[in-house]
């Protein structure tokens, strides 16, 4: 765990309101106007400064959001920085709501009729996307931008993960399943889609804390993980250790360096940490390190391609707080990708509400873990506030349907 990590959550320090704040009164009534428009399902219940109530939307049946308005200064940190200047303003205290979810809900579903409410302005998203792009993942950069997220220490992650420390979405085929049966489930499927057998050898591109390679490993699969975290590296090698599966190794490796060839691959949840830019190299390394015909089990987070374009010529609040050098999926580009790569796209299947309900789960264990002390105690209430915000806002997107996770396999040329 490094010593800069606890102050991730002060990065915005509350000011009294402002003279300006009061002149953008009229501007913020105007934009209420333009969300109220946007709201095509769903509504919003505001309390605005001065104590007056107004509905925005209601046009049709949806999510209700429950939404107090400290200050205007609320509505013009969303209107110049997005959802970064949004998270922002709660962190100051300018919005509160008594459950946040219902309003990022409202805001995916509806996000082709509000358009570009939610983004940054033009200097402000100028800026943010200078220091993205600062951030992106050459392959100097990325191991830092892993340990950003992924090495705040396996004792952080523990108490609200599931027994096999699964950072990914379960999968729920069965209503009022535990976490840990939707993850064994989701563990599952990713193998099945494989095909592999006892002897048979994968490939695993991000292989987190090790749930995947145990399964694999326990029925004669021979698995080397690669990741660039040595949190989880160091975790996943004493767990096969301790379980007696000598058939699983463990490697700080870039996907970009690895060698020989498997006879297939499996990748959880790893993409969205690639970046845009390096979607070809990845699957590039993908169709390498399969032998012909050989099947790559991919996980992987979608936005709706409709909104694509606007999404990536911004930096959203994950971005910009949470995953450095990140970025979700478009399905079609990375579709065409994979094809150009010689991997053909087969039996496709998603289930974004599952991965809402992941996240319920985990926002569950996560405030009752903070609530006994079992967090690590050095980090301090605004980073612990920073990712309860991060899993509701994820929740939210994934039940407004923009965003959708996804499983696919990938069969490579035969030829």
């Amino acid at each position: 765990m490094t010593a800069h990590m606890p102050n991730r959550g002060r990065r915005t320090v509350r000011i009294r309101p402002s003279r300006l704040a009061r002149l953008f009164a009229p501007v913020a009534h105007a934009m209420l106007d333009r969300i109220d428009r946007g709201l095509a399902a769903g509504a919003i219940e505001a309390t605005l400064p001065d104590g007056t109530a107004r509905r925005l939307g209601g046009h049709a049946d949806g999510p209700v959001a429950i939404v107090r308005l400290a200050n205007w200064r609320a509505l013009w940190k969303l209107a110049s920085g997005g959802s970064a200047g949004w998270y922002e303003a709660w962190a100051a205290g300018d919005w509160s709501s008594p459950d946040p979810v219902p309003l990022f809900d409202l805001f995916m579903r509806n996000r082709v009729p509000l358009g570009r409410v939610a983004r940054a302005g033009a200097l402000t998203k100028q800026l943010r996307r200078l220091g993205h792009w600062l951030r992106r993942n050459t392959p100097a950069r990325a191991r830092a931008n892993i340990a950003y997220h992924y090495d705040l220490g396996n004792d952080f992650y523990r108490p609200w993960l599931d027994a096999g420390m699964t950072y990914s979405s379960a999968m729920f085929p069965t209503p009022g399943m535990t976490l840990e049966a939707a993850q064994d489930a989701k563990l599952a499927a990713v193998l099945a889609r494989t095909g592999v057998g006892p002897g048979d050898t994968v490939l695993e591109i991000g292989c987190g804390w090790g749930s995947f390679a145990e399964i694999a490993a326990r029925v004669g699969v021979s698995v080397h993980g690669i990741t660039l975290s040595t949190e989880q590296r160091d975790y996943a090698e004493a767990r096969a250790a301790a379980a007696g599966l000598t058939n699983a190794r463990f490697t700080i490796t870039d996907y970009r360096d690895v060698a020989g060839t498997y006879d297939a691959v499996a990748s959880i949840e790893m993409v969205e940490a690639v970046g845009r830019e390096y979607w070809p190299a990845y699957l590039h390394a993908v169709a390498a390190a399969l032998k012909p015909g050989g099947r790559a089990a991919i996980q992987l987070i979608t936005i709706d391609d409709a909104i694509f374009d606007a999404y990536a010529g911004n930096v959203d609040f994950i971005q910009a707080y949470v995953f450095p050098g990140g970025m979700l999926v478009s399905e079609r580009e990375f579709r065409a990708l994979a094809a150009a790569n010689g991997l053909a796209w087969r039996d496709r299947v998603g289930f974004g509400l599952d991965y809402a309900e992941t996240l319920r789960m985990w926002r569950e264990r996560f405030d009752e873990a903070a609530r006994e002390g079992r967090l690590p105690p050095d980090f301090d209430r605004g980073f612990m506030d920073l990712w309860r915000y991060y899993l509701m806002y994820c929740e939210g997107g994934f039940r407004g349907g923009g965003i959708d996770v996804v499983q696919v396999t990938l069969v490579k040329d035969a030829a």
